[in-house]
């Protein structure tokens, strides 16, 4: 394996993360100082640390590449780029913003998706509002298999509505759907008759992701 050059490996931290010195960088690595200047003298960085800040500022797949070019086959085997769509689900009354461009991908573990479901179905989307706080907070991001359609109590789905986008707990009864919210300040959403002809379930929801700053 060839060597990663610590001076090309220090100016994609500092352009890409905004890390400015070396000590910073030792404290965000969990490293001592000494290790860097180790690294520095041997212009030889070890492939952890870029993995490590990888997934400490959710940095996407395109930086790895970029910063790790020899780790390529290990990407394309080991990890799976899943886009990003600019459509946000609302946990609310209904989010009318449905723009299907991608934003960007983002990468996880191949195995990790195959046990999930298709991956050549899912997607990921951002969250407004707040009735399903506190499981869901606005700003969160989801993965939605959009391949899963069965409704199974318990779940959560993305659903939409006539041109609303929501994120619900459904329940399936006899000639309706009940569309729940887990914030108790929201009432069931009950749908039934000609209601039903308006509704196209998007997807289950697999995962959450939530930044805590």
């Amino acid at each position: 394996m060839s060597q990663i050059s610590f001076e090309y490996f220090f100016q994609q931290v500092q352009s890409t993360i905004g890390i400015a010195s070396q000590t910073k960088l030792a404290q965000v690595l969990g490293v001592n100082r000494s290790a860097i200047t180790q690294a520095k003298n041997k212009d030889s960085v070890p492939e952890s640390w870029i993995w490590k800040l990888a997934r400490s500022f959710h940095l996407e797949l395109d930086w790895i590449e970029n910063t790790l070019p020899q780790t390529q086959k290990k990407v394309d085997s080991e990890f799976r780029k899943i886009p990003k769509v600019k459509a946000r689900l609302c946990a609310g009354g209904g989010s009318f913003e449905v723009d299907s461009a991608i934003e960007g991908y983002y990468a996880f573990r191949s195995d990790w998706l195959q046990r999930k479901g298709n991956p050549q179905e899912m997607v990921l989307m951002d969250v407004m509002g707040d009735s399903m706080e506190p499981l869901i907070e606005e700003g969160d991001t989801f993965l939605i298999d959009q391949s899963q359609q069965e409704i199974l109590a318990g779940k959560i789905y993305a659903i939409g509505v006539d041109d609303t986008v929501m994120v619900k707990r459904i329940e399936k009864h006899p000639g309706r759907l009940v569309l729940i919210s887990t914030n108790p300040r929201y009432t069931p959403l009950y749908l039934q008759g000609e209601e039903l002809d308006t509704i196209r379930l998007i997807g289950a929801i697999l995962w959450i992701c939530r930044e805590l700053a």
